[in-house]
């Protein structure tokens, strides 16, 4: 089929909304495959990102053939609900394999096993894994984890930031390069509107797991009640999010809404400042800046080292009262 053809066929299907291909549009643009592909593109993102206001980092400087991604385990008892994956309950294990991550779990745990692909702020390479993947996903891992080294906030607030600011700037890429084609750009407006909506899935579902753990931790609900009424939400939050039966658990949600608490009000922050992403990077520059310290949060709230979830918490409040009066400031002048 004729590429005018195809990007006729497609549009047609975007008026109708109910296409097969535009919903899976997301992974039918291949990535790279191989790493002088990648370096193009990275090259071509870079520019593009010097003009949204990040600096240079040393990521994805070359590749590694040895690593294809990063494995991941974490486990946590099915009657804790962890408050972000930085959560000292949850017990995060360097392993190869999900067999060796149930083995090191036990019974009566939720186990959340998984790769990534790459990792942000250690000079990332990349990885076989990024260069086999999507187009759209291989864009979205360069410009979030550049992010990363762009600012050095709390971590729930800087993963739900980059994710602002990723998404944002994805849909600005495309339609600022001459050369991204009709799907290319509605491949990325695609996965840009699943990923903000997951995002607000997340959240909902885990506000409405926080609500029913606190009846349990209250004494006000048995744990087989706790248990099942867990596995109701998470079968509706699963259907919602078009994920597999029996997948969701509280160490991947806690991870999930590690990136969904703060993104609708850091979100906001960009629309206030009128959807610029330039202004909105150096915002964020000046918050990071004039910041409070860990430490001085934990004098103020008279906190011990071993309350580390508390300074978590505490701490994150305490850098979105800071954004929060910076921006009305800005918004003054």
């Amino acid at each position: 089929m004729h590429a005018r053809s195809l990007a006729l066929l497609a549009a047609a299907a975007l008026i109708a909304g109910g296409c097969s291909f535009l919903q899976d549009v997301t992974t039918r643009l291949p990535g790279p495959r191989l790493y002088e592909r990648g370096a193009e593109i990275i090259g071509d993102l870079r520019a593009f990102e010097q003009r949204i206001g990040f600096s240079e980092t040393d990521n994805f400087q070359d590749l590694s053939r040895e690593t294809e991604s990063y494995p991941f385990c974490g486990f946590v008892s099915h009657f804790k609900l962890p408050y972000s994956y930085e959560d000292p309950v949850i017990r995060w294990e360097d392993v190869a394999t999900e067999a060796d991550c149930r083995q090191l779990a036990g019974p009566g745990m939720d186990v959340y096993f998984g790769q990534t692909e790459a990792l942000g702020e250690e000079g990332t390479p990349v990885t076989t894994s990024m260069l086999a993947g999507s187009l759209v996903r291989f864009i979205y891992l360069v410009i979030h984890e550049d992010c990363h080294d762009q600012f050095d906030l709390p971590q729930g607030i800087e993963e739900a930031l980059c994710n602002v600011l990723t998404y944002h700037a994805m849909v600005a890429y495309a339609e600022d390069r001459q050369k991204s084609g009709f799907l290319q750009r509605v491949a990325i407006r695609r996965y840009v509107e699943l990923e903000s909506a997951h995002t607000r899935t997340a959240k909902t579902y885990y506000e409405q797991l926080e609500q029913l753990y606190r009846r349990y931790d209250r004494g006000d609900l048995a744990g087989e009640a706790l248990l099942a009424e867990r596995a109701r939400l998470f079968a509706v939050a699963e259907r919602l999010l078009g994920q597999e039966r029996g997948s969701l658990n509280n160490v991947g949600i806690a991870n999930d809404m590690t990136y969904s608490r703060h993104f609708p009000e850091l979100e906001g922050v960009f629309l206030a400042l009128g959807r610029d992403l330039r202004r909105t990077v150096l915002f964020f520059r000046k918050v990071d800046a004039i910041k409070p310290s860990r430490e001085s949060v934990m004098r103020q709230r008279k906190l011990r080292k071993h309350q580390e979830i508390e300074l978590i918490r505490a701490y994150e409040a305490a850098v979105l009262e800071t954004i929060r009066k910076s921006l009305a400031e800005e918004l003054k002048k």
